[in-house]
């Protein structure tokens, strides 16, 4: 069936050749090679509903579909505070559940723009990082700051979010405006700290697309890109993050600033929900009030919330998510954006084609995932560290907050695969690590340091090349 899939669409890219020539665009200049709808290889999948990211890949059956089923239902679920049905959740948290955040394994809209923050009532949606100027962390808080709590015990603290707003101009004289992020802490539980005090820093979800795939990358392929994507005219020089996990020095992949090397399972029931597991036996507020009130409660802490073959099966649900196929690869505006895309640079960060292992993945507790494996992939990332810069409006991208070899200023590049869907999976539009940019010519003019070359050369096309590119990048 794959193969039939790969002969229709290179058959498709015929009309997508003639369409060139008749726009006067030069093939050989588009550097798009056949098959790039085919986004995960036999990982792809053709829905545009909003289910796009939460439909398993055609490979996925007989044991592994339903261990699929099984780990998607854990992964939405709602937990609760009541460990003789094996909730566990609390006592503070920052998610009900994992699809409390990643609504249809995509990004829940926050509270920011409509709230100011954690909002009044309901669900923020967000993690908020706060930590000492020297890195350190206090404390009576841990590295997240958790603004949920079951009943009867006290949130960590609320957050408040304050825009500053700038209007800019393109040079034909389109405006655009950028929105600066200002955070303050409210309602905290035990002792306040002074703004002065502290770094904060807020993270919105990640789309889980493709997670799989970025788990199956063959790692020499990553270090080689950080060997040579260096392109001193245009100021790119990426670099890997390494991390220590377990004992084991890895190669970061995942998160914002690829600060852990898997997907984050155990880490995520235990930091984001309570949930505690083999990994992270001990409740996240230890040693805080809240243990203590949780136990006046009559909740009990002595077991563990979740099995390791539970998680084990979340981790097969997001590693076996089929990879939404590219869309509208045929119109005229869609392929004259890709062309611009590559000549505002654009891929020499967000490098559009990568490979995975051989043999696929293992997943937390040993499963192979084979089919996986020996895949050509385009996600539009080098999932590398770049510095995006700290001097548009005073502070840039830089959030001065360090996660193992990545500084503040540094960030992955966000994979693009699967971008234009966002609005129809999850209603909202909100792009970057705290979703300051409400869409992608915010994103893209937010861009400093090694991302300036390509926002400037984005800045001075007119205004039906941006649109053009913009056509492109939703078309992922």
């Amino acid at each position: 069936m794959n193969r039939l899939i790969k002969y229709l669409f290179v058959a498709s890219c015929l009309p997508l050749l003639s369409a060139c020539k008749e726009e006067g665009i030069d093939v050989e200049d588009i550097y798009i090679p056949s098959g790039y709808a085919l986004s995960a290889g036999t990982s792809t999948i053709f829905t545009r509903s909003s289910f796009a990211y939460d439909t398993d890949a055609d490979w996925v059956s007989g044991v592994y579909g339903t261990r699929f089923n099984q780990g998607d239902k854990l992964y939405d679920d709602v937990r609760t505070s009541s460990n003789a049905t094996g909730g566990g959740l609390g006592p503070v948290y920052a998610g009900y559940s994992c699809g409390s955040c990643h609504r249809n394994a995509g990004r829940t809209k926050p509270t920011l723009w409509s709230e100011g923050g954690s909002g009044s009532y309901g669900f923020s949606s967000m993690l908020v990082y706060i930590s000492r100027k020297n890195g350190a962390f206090f404390q009576d808080y841990g590295r997240v700051l958790h603004d949920q709590a079951i009943y009867g015990v006290k949130p960590e603290g609320k957050l408040k979010v304050e825009y500053v707003s700038r209007q800019f101009s393109f040079p034909d004289g389109e405006t655009y405006e950028l929105c600066k992020p200002e955070y303050t802490i409210t309602e905290w539980y035990a002792d306040s700290i002074k703004p002065e005090d502290m770094f904060c820093t807020v993270r919105i979800p990640l789309r889980h697309v493709g997670m799989g795939q970025m788990m199956a990358l063959d790692p020499t392929e990553i270090e080689a890109l950080a060997a040579k994507s260096n392109y001193p005219e245009y100021g790119i020089s990426g670099r890997c993050n390494y991390i220590t996990e377990r004992g084991v020095r890895s190669l970061g992949l995942s998160g914002n600033k690829a600060q852990h090397a898997d997907l984050t399972v155990e880490l995520g029931f235990s930091s984001d929900m309570g949930v505690t597991n083999s990994r992270y036996p001990e409740e996240i507020c230890e040693g805080q009030a809240q243990v203590n009130q949780g136990s006046m409660m009559g909740l009990s802490y002595a077991q563990l919330d979740i099995s390791t073959a539970d998680m084990e099966n979340v981790d097969l649900y997001m590693q076996s998510l089929g990879v939404p196929a590219r869309r509208n690869v045929n119109d005229a505006q869609v392929i004259k954006g890709e062309q611009k895309f590559y000549e505002a640079k654009c891929h020499l960060c967000h490098v559009t084609t990568l490979h995975t292992k051989a043999r696929g993945t293992t997943l937390l507790n040993g499963t192979q995932l084979p089919w996986l494996g020996g895949q050509t992939i385009h996600p539009y990332s080098d999932y590398l560290l770049h510095d995006m810069g700290s001097e548009i409006m005073g502070v840039g991208l830089n959030d001065n907050y360090v996660s193992g070899l990545a500084r503040g200023n540094e960030w992955r590049t966000t994979p693009l695969w699967g971008i234009g869907l966002q609005e129809t999976v999850n209603g909202h539009t909100y792009f970057l690590h705290d979703g300051r940019a409400r869409n992608l010519t915010e994103a893209i003019m937010w861009h400093g340091g090694e991302g300036e070359a390509s926002k400037n050369l984005f800045k001075n096309m007119s205004k039906e090349d941006r649109a053009a590119l913009l056509a492109f990048l939703n078309s992922l």
